[in-house]
C-alpha cells in the first residue's frame, strides 16, 4: 500500500472538528434545557450566561500578580490599588449580566425575497427598566447585527441577516443576544429557540424568453383602473392600484382613497403554465415562471398562473404577485 494512502489529519483540523462537536452538543443542550421560546420572550437571570473575555483573563493574571506582589512587600498603597482592581473586576462582573436580564425581545416579521439575497429576521428588544443597557448586539453562526443602546423604556429594531440559496422557508431556530458592557473584561449571552422562518422566492431566470403566445388572451374591461379611454367615475382604492390612478384631489376633501375609473380599454392577460415550459428541471421551470411574473408585474399586465393541482386566475397587483411566488416557492416537486 502506498504512503499517500495514510494521510493523517492536520492537528487544526482535528481542533476544528472536536470545536464544532462541542459546539453542537452545547446547542442541544441549551435547546433541551430551556425549550421553544415564544415570540415574545424575556430575559430571566437563569439564561443569561456570562464568561471572561481575553482582556478579562489577562486583567485577574494582572491582579492576582499584584496581590502577590503586595503580599511579599507588605506595601499598603498596592493592597489598596490591587484590590480596587478586584472591586472594579467584580462590578464589571455584575453589570455585564445586567445588562442582558430583563429585555423583552420581539419577532416583528421579515419580508420574502428572491432565492440569493439576504433575508432580513427583524427581532424587537425593548427596554423595560429604568436603567439604560448599552452594547447589545444580536448574532448567528458568523452573521451579526449592528450594535445599539437602549434607553429606558426604548424599543429599538435589530436586523439579523441570513444568506439565502434555495427556493421555500428559511429557518432561524435559534440567535444568540450579547454585550461585553463595561470595560470589554466579560462576555455575556443568551440564547433564544423562538423557531422563525422567512420565504425565499425561486430566483428570477436570467433567460428572458417570452411566454407562449397561444396563451393570450384578449378582453374588453370597464371595472380595471389602468384603462386609459374614458373617465367612468371613481371606487374605493383597492390594494395593488396603480398610484398613478388615485385621486389625490378627493382624497384632499375626504381623507378616503379613491381610484379612478376607466372604460372602454383594450386589455389582455396573460396564462403562465408550468407545463408548457419546454425545460425538463423542475427548478428551472419555476425560475422561468418567477421571471415572467416579475416582468408582468413591472408592465401591469394580468397574468394567471396554472401548477399541477392549483391555479390562480388573471389578475395584478401585489397581492396577486405574492400569491403566485409564494405558490412557486412551496411548489412540491412530487406533484409535478
Amino acid at each position: 500500500m502506498s504512503s499517500t494512502q495514510w494521510q493523517f489529519p492536520s492537528p487544526s483540523g482535528l481542533f476544528g472538528n472536536v470545536r464544532n462537536s462541542a459546539t453542537l452538543r452545547v446547542h442541544r443542550w441549551a435547546r433541551r434545557r430551556q425549550g421553544t421560546d415564544a415570540i415574545n420572550t424575556t430575559l430571566r437571570p437563569g439564561r443569561v450566561y456570562i464568561l471572561p473575555t481575553g482582556v478579562g483573563i489577562v486583567f485577574g493574571l494582572m491582579t492576582f500578580a499584584m496581590l502577590l506582589g503586595s503580599m511579599n512587600y507588605n506595601n499598603n498603597l498596592s493592597f489598596v490599588l490591587t484590590f480596587l482592581l478586584i472591586g472594579i473586576g467584580f462590578v464589571a462582573m455584575h453589570q455585564c449580566q445586567r445588562n442582558l436580564v430583563g429585555l423583552e425581545l420581539t419577532f416583528a416579521g421579515t419580508d420574502p425575497v428572491f432565492s440569493g439575497q439576504m433575508v432580513r429576521f427583524r427581532i424587537a428588544i425593548t427596554n423595560q427598566a429604568k436603567s439604560a443597557r448599552f452594547g447589545i448586539r444580536l448574532y448567528h453562526d458568523k452573521v451579526q447585527s449592528d450594535v445599539y443602546d437602549l434607553q429606558p423604556g426604548e424599543s429599538k429594531v435589530f436586523i439579523l441577516p441570513m444568506a439565502t440559496d434555495r427556493r421555500g422557508w428559511i429557518e432561524l431556530d435559534r440567535f444568540g443576544i450579547r454585550t461585553l458592557f463595561p470595560f470589554e473584561l466579560f462576555y455575556s449571552w443568551a440564547w433564544l429557540h423562538m423557531d422563525l422562518r422567512g420565504l425565499v422566492y425561486p430566483m428570477p431566470s436570467e433567460d428572458d424568453r417570452e411566454p407562449p403566445p397561444t396563451r393570450v388572451a384578449h378582453g374588453h374591461r370597464q371595472h380595471d383602473a389602468r384603462g386609459e379611454e374614458d373617465f367612468a367615475g371613481l371606487r374605493r382604492y383597492v390594494e395593488g392600484d396603480s398610484p398613478r390612478h388615485v385621486a389625490w384631489k378627493a382624497y384632499a376633501r375626504s381623507g378616503q382613497l379613491l381610484s379612478k375609473q376607466f372604460a372602454g380599454a383594450d386589455t389582455s392577460s396573460q396564462w403562465f403554465d408550468f407545463k408548457e415550459i419546454p425545460v425538463a428541471d423542475v427548478e428551472d421551470r419555476l425560475s422561468i415562471l418567477t421571471r415572467w411574473i416579475v416582468n408582468a408585474d413591472r408592465t401591469l399586465k394580468d397574468y394567471g398562473l396554472r401548477l399541477p393541482g392549483n391555479e390562480f386566475p388573471p389578475a395584478h397587483g401585489d397581492a396577486h404577485r405574492r400569491q403566485c411566488l409564494e405558490a412557486l416557492a412551496l411548489f412540491d416537486k412530487n406533484v409535478s
